[in-house]
């Protein structure tokens, strides 16, 4: 119809309202006057205020709504964000993708850090939090970065660490380990199956920061849910970040 107004998502439009109102308020707004502002019904307002000072878009002070430090984040030079930022939204979008617990791993030493998770919203899933330190040969993040190193870290790691056994299905031998390495390192996937929490299998991708190895994704799968048709499309989306990662950080120096 000439001269009508494209359809919009009504409830995304409150929510660009909601901020472009506090942030024109910067010394704060309380709830009553946004929704008398805006003509948002008081329902509707509580539960989409909640949701941005849950992702830090708002900040609350009391009664108070103020700019929140996710909108400083946004107009940040990309170079100026944390890892974790920068890697936040593949995270979720991985998970929102498989519906499965999704993660991105640094090395600490030895050990993997996880420093942002998702965690699936399915009954029977993994979960990690962040902060939580792994052996690095058991979960697939870990395969992917030792498969990354360069062959005298390598050495160095196999020389002052033990292949400590978590489950039946972890691998112990360093022989067996270093062959498994030369294919994640020919296929970039890294594999465990039921290698340090029984019942979960999982897949993942190192991923490269000014020409070295700075961390990985990994989804984990639930056994029961570990199909060729689940794993393949996994992979597919494990690339497709890795990409996205890639392309946003830009040539190596």
């Amino acid at each position: 119809m000439i001269g009508s107004t494209p359809s919009t998502v009504k409830s995304a439009m409150r929510t660009i309202d909601i901020i472009e109102y506090v942030v024109a308020r910067p010394t704060g707004v309380v709830a009553q006057e946004i929704a008398a502002g805006l003509a948002i019904p008081v329902s509707s307002l509580s539960y989409l205020l909640a949701t941005l000072v849950e992702r830090d878009y708002l900040a609350r002070d009391g009664r108070r709504y103020l700019p929140g430090p996710a909108l400083d984040r946004l107009a940040a030079p990309r170079g100026s964000l944390s890892l974790a930022d920068r890697v936040r939204p593949l995270v979720k979008s991985l998970r929102l993708q498989t519906n499965e617990t999704a993660s991105f791993f640094v090395r600490d030493g030895w050990q993997l850090e996880a420093i942002v998770t998702e965690t699936a919203e399915q009954s029977l899933r993994y979960s990690i939090s962040v902060g939580t330190r792994s052996p690095i040969h058991c979960l697939a993040a870990g395969k992917a970065l030792l498969a990354a190193m360069p062959q005298a870290e390598l050495d160095a790691y196999f020389a002052a660490t033990p292949l400590s056994a978590f489950t039946p299905g972890s691998i112990t031998d360093e022989t067996v380990l270093r062959a498994e390495l030369a294919q994640v390192r020919a296929t970039g996937i890294g594999r465990t199956r039921e290698e340090y929490t029984p019942g979960i299998c999982g897949l993942g991708m190192a991923v490269t920061a000014g020409g070295v190895a700075a961390g990985a994704f990994a989804v984990a799968i639930p056994m029961p849910r570990f199909t060729e048709e689940l794993e393949a499309r996994t992979i597919a989306k494990l690339q497709q970040a890795v990409a996205l990662f890639a392309a946003a950080e830009g040539p190596a120096a």
